[in-house]
C-alpha cells in the first residue's frame, strides 16, 4: 500500500496522504511508532506499511499525562490531538521518543473551535496559531526540524467554504528531543 492508493474516506484521505508524505522521508521503515491516540485508520496503515505501531490505550492524559512515559518507541505521532487537551505541556514533556512528528488544526479568525454538544470528548479546547504551537513544543524540550501547513477544502457552497480554499487549517511540524 502506498500513499498513493490509501484512501480512507474522502474528507480524511487527503489529510493522511498529506500526513505521511510528510513523515515519509524522516522515518525509517521498521522503527517503532508511538501514536497517542486509540487505534485509527492511519496507525492501521502505518501498521500495514511494515511500522511497529503501539497506541495509547484511551487513558485520559489530563488527568495522566505521565502514561505515555510507559511506552518505548523511536517516534512519536499526535495527529490531531493536542487541541482536545486541556493541557498538553506534560504530554509532551512525558514523551521517552527523541522524533515527534505532530499536526494540529489552526485557530482561523472566521470559524469558532469545533465543538460537539453531544460527546465530551470529541471538541476543541485549544485551537492554535502555529507561533502558539511552537512555543509549547519548545517548552516542552522540543526542537522543531522542520513544518508545513496546508488548506482544507470543502465541496460545500459559501462563504467559509471559499475562505478554507486558501486559508491554512492543518500545520505539522517534525521535532526532535532537545539534547
Amino acid at each position: 500500500m502506498s500513499a498513493d492508493t490509501y484512501q480512507p474516506s474522502p474528507t480524511k484521505g487527503r489529510r493522511y496522504k498529506k500526513t505521511w508524505m510528510f513523515m515519509e522521508p524522516s522515518t525509517p521503515k521498521g522503527v517503532t511508532i508511538l501514536d497517542l491516540g486509540t487505534k485509527n485508520p492511519f496507525s492501521e496503515f502505518l501498521t500495514e506499511i511494515g511500522y511497529n505501531v503501539l497506541n495509547t490505550q484511551g487513558e485520559d492524559l489530563d488527568e495522566n499525562p505521565e502514561s505515555v512515559s510507559q511506552y518505548q518507541s523511536e517516534v512519536t505521532t499526535a495527529f490531531e490531538i493536542f487541541e482536545h487537551l486541556l493541557n498538553p505541556l506534560g504530554v509532551l514533556k512525558s514523551i521517552k521518543s527523541d522524533r515527534l512528528f505532530a499536526s494540529i488544526p489552526l485557530s482561523l479568525w472566521f470559524a469558532k473551535s469545533y465543538r460537539n454538544k453531544n460527546d465530551r470528548w470529541d471538541q476543541h479546547f485549544h485551537e492554535f496559531e502555529d507561533w502558539q504551537f511552537d512555543w509549547l513544543l519548545e517548552k516542552a524540550g522540543w526542537e522543531i526540524v522542520r513544518r508545513e501547513k496546508w488548506t482544507s477544502p470543502t465541496k460545500i457552497n459559501g462563504i467559509r467554504p471559499i475562505l478554507r480554499l486558501f486559508t491554512p487549517r492543518y500545520y505539522i511540524v517534525e521535532a526532535r528531543r532537545k539534547k
